[in-house]
């Protein structure tokens, strides 16, 4: 998990095609399910109705993920009733709670109505992209020229959609505008943890974070909806309720259920790539690079499968300077392997 030499510094690449490969259907498949694109579907699901059934499949995917590699052994562990029980520490389970954060308004993102899949990216991957090389300064973590020009690229892609051409598919409403600052809040608190606590030269040590963070998140979603659900009484209680006991005889309850366990893939994958030893400024690209094309390429199936709008020109553009981002990140490696092979002849 740790950057270094040999495998280890090729294997966020790895991660990072994980995450483009779940992010995709993900995406795709919640604008889908919110708009009311698939066939037997009377109307659209809406975001906080979907909520409860993907995160509930979210929390089987951590456990089966987590006990098929045999990780729950690195977790911290408490004493209850003559049993040691996975436990985190305080600091992962806080880490833990804005990672739930980032959960829940990841997916209420894509089910806002005006708002396209990419500018929602662009933006909310944007900023985390600004945030990056801050945590690095506050974490005394030195950013090296291309993780600069990489960050650069990338908050280009973000300019370009927000500021060039049409303003179709980014009618932002108050409660996306609030939604974005929740996941940008999480990221940075998160990222300040990871920094301090887990981007270290033992594997162990990342390992402990990466499992206590990934216990403590779903679970707090599945549970703060539930207590939503079962107490209180707006609207949008009603309808998170509603997905809890409603959503059950849905015809379209295996994407429902698909998009929780998509939703756990991309939460895997893309901690994996933070965890990465090298600085923030460098794994953060890495990570939001790999979403924002799958963003671009859930978009155009979208537009090909089902007669969505097709991305506009400055979402191309803006896809275009990321996988500009992605290539400057990937020299360092290119060149060291060559220079490797050099060395051995």
């Amino acid at each position: 998990m740790s950057g270094g030499k040999g495998l280890a510094a090729y294997r966020i690449w790895g991660y990072a095609f994980g995450y483009f490969a779940c992010y995709v259907p993900y995406s795709a498949m919640t604008k889908a399910l919110s708009s009311g694109l698939l066939p037997d579907m009377p109307r659209g699901i809406a975001g906080f109705e979907l909520l409860p059934l993907t995160s509930v499949a979210s929390l089987c995917g951590m456990f089966v993920f987590i006990t098929s590699l045999r990780w729950w052994r690195f977790a911290g562990t408490r004493r209850v009733l003559g049993l040691d029980v996975p436990m985190p520490g305080l600091w992962t389970f806080l880490s833990g709670l804005c990672t739930a954060g980032i959960i829940a308004t990841t997916t209420l993102a894509y089910t806002f109505e005006g708002v396209s899949i990419v500018f929602m990216m662009l933006l909310m991957r944007g900023g985390v992209l600004a945030i990056a090389p801050v945590v690095d300064f506050v974490s005394r973590r030195r950013v090296r020229w291309f993780s600069w020009v990489a960050l650069s690229l990338s908050l280009g892609a973000l300019l370009v959609a927000f500021f060039g051409g049409s303003r179709s598919g980014t009618a932002m409403t108050t409660v996306a505008v609030i939604d974005v600052l929740v996941y940008l809040a999480g990221y940075f608190i998160r990222l300040r943890f990871m920094s301090r606590l887990a981007k270290s030269g033992d594997a162990n040590v990342t390992k402990r974070y990466f499992v206590e963070e990934q216990m403590t998140a779903t679970p707090l979603v599945v549970g703060f909806l539930a207590l939503l659900a079962f107490v209180g009484d707006s609207a949008t209680a009603a309808e998170v309720r509603h997905g809890f006991v409603g959503l059950w005889s849905h015809p379209r309850l295996p994407e429902v259920l698909l998009v929780g366990l998509l939703s756990q893939g991309t939460g895997v994958f893309g901690g994996l790539i933070l965890l990465d030893g090298r600085e923030n400024s460098f794994c953060v690209p890495v990570n939001r690079a790999s979403s924002i094309l799958a963003g671009g390429c859930a978009s155009l199936s979208l537009a090909l499968l089902l007669g969505r709008r097709m991305p506009g020109p400055t979402e191309l553009v803006g896809a275009g300077l990321v996988v500009a981002a992605i290539v400057v990140l990937s020299l360092p490696s290119i060149l060291a392997k060559r220079g490797a092979k050099a060395a051995g002849d």
